[in-house]
């Protein structure tokens, strides 16, 4: 490196003392490597170290002392203006890794690319198209208005299985090993959560390619997890005695919910995100939204004396309907956590005796649609009560039948609370206070 400089020297007794000895060269040339970058100093006006090994690859010096790698090229030939983009300070950079970088911003060049140009493109992904942002953006203007599954479910699998993996990754950087990644950490006991995580990903690859932010999905070609088998667990009567009963020895919020998925067969997702202005007591009704119906339906579900009991004691007996989650520990959020809430209730049901066989959340749905029929209600009227887009309620039926069974639900209902009750407590419906006579802790 040639040195251009003024010595200023005193003589001092027998010995010369040099004092000062500044750098003014701007074009000094030589490998950039630790000991060069920390030996070059700072002057007026930027200085320069243009590396011998890798053409372009230089180091400037800010007058400040700030030392960044940088790259400089030409797009066209000789006669194009020259440019220069930043790779990256010194310290956030080691020379070896800029030098790296150097060279695949050159292999840009040499295809015709202006790296400056593809910096910016990368920087713009990194904010615009990262996973948590274009989640939100998914959630928000796709899922909420156009997907047939239930928004709570989509936001859940994200939440949950998705979000703490890719975080804020851009979505061009998200690979088949990404996803595969994300499905692996599932158990193998939870194959439908698999499904439904799969499903909600597949979804938001193909709607950001549909609008131009992908040019291709990373699930293209990737085949769905295996379906779960198919189950047919449901309870006995005896065993949904305990589960009520060791419902009452579970503090808020899963003992009422529990008792609540019992007494009107809705989804797990759906009673968890329940929110006060659903209700009307005066009509006793609960009206489940479109957008938390799983099958985009709004679904009108009667309130049963059972139920009206549990949401008196969730109100602390306040007049209802009023705002707010019905089930939350957070004021903001629905309640989570299923799988230890369940492992509580099922250590409840088993200081009783033994414990029950093997059993699942919704295993209990299944329960009420089968103790409806032995109740002797019409298929018809259970699907509509569960809200099941199946059998009656599907192809040309659903399209064509549009009557509401309003009064047999209703029905239906009020007989399954009638039949929980004398589960319970021995005896008719018209007791059914003393069962539930219970203040929200």
């Amino acid at each position: 490196m040639t040195l251009l400089g003024v010595a200023v020297v005193f003589l001092y007794g027998d010995c010369y003392m040099v004092t000062e000895l500044r750098v003014v060269s701007k074009m000094a040339k030589g490998k950039i490597t630790k000991k060069t970058v920390d030996r070059t100093r700072p002057g007026e006006r930027d200085q320069f170290l243009w590396d011998t090994d890798v053409r372009g690859f230089g180091l400037k010096v800010t007058p400040a002392g700030k030392k960044v790698f940088v790259l400089q090229y030409r797009l066209g030939g000789r006669g194009a203006r020259t440019k220069r983009v930043t790779i990256g300070p010194h310290g956030v950079w080691t020379p070896d890794q800029a030098r790296q970088e150097a060279m695949q911003l050159s292999r840009l060049v040499d295809q015709g690319i202006d790296p400056a140009e593809a910096k910016r493109e990368r920087e713009r992904q990194q904010i615009e198209l990262a996973f948590d942002a274009y989640a939100d953006h998914f959630l928000e203007f796709y899922i909420r208005d156009n997907w047939k599954r239930s928004f709570a479910m989509a936001e859940s699998a994200l939440r949950l299985h998705v979000r703490p993996v890719l975080k804020s990754k851009p979505l061009p950087s998200i690979d088949k090993a990404d996803v595969a990644n994300i499905l692996d950490r599932i158990p193998a006991s939870k194959p439908a959560v698999r499904r439904q995580v799969f499903a909600v990903l597949r979804k938001l690859f193909n709607w950001a390619v549909g609008r131009g932010d992908l040019d291709r999905s990373p699930m293209d070609k990737m085949p769905a997890p295996p379906a779960p088998k198919s189950r047919d667990r449901v309870l006995d009567d005896g065993e949904l005695c305990r589960v009520w009963k060791a419902s009452d020895r579970i503090s808020y919020p899963f003992g009422p919910l529990v008792r609540l998925l019992m007494i009107t067969g809705q989804r797990l997702e759906e009673v968890a995100a329940l929110d006060w202005s659903e209700l009307d007591r005066t009509e006793r009704q609960w009206i489940i939204p479109r957008e938390r119906a799983k099958n985009e339906n709004a679904v009108i579900v009667h309130l049963s004396d059972l139920a009206i009991v549990e949401l008196d004691a969730l109100a602390d007996d306040e007049p209802w309907p009023k705002a707010g989650l019905v089930f939350t520990t957070t004021g903001d959020t629905p309640v989570s956590g299923f799988s230890k809430a369940k492992a509580r209730l099922d250590r409840s049901i088993a200081e009783d005796c033994e414990p029950l066989k093997p059993w699942r959340n919704h295993d209990i749905r299944r329960t009420v649609a089968t103790g409806f029929q032995r109740l002797g209600v019409r298929f018809e009227v259970t699907e509509a009560v569960l809200n099941h887009v199946s059998g009656s309620r599907s192809g040309v039926a659903g399209v064509y039948q549009r009557y509401d069974w309003a009064s047999e639900k209703q029905a239906a209902l009020e007989a399954w609370s009638n039949h929980l009750g004398k589960l319970v407590n021995g005896v008719d419906n018209s007791n059914v206070v003393s069962i539930t006579a219970r203040k929200r802790p």
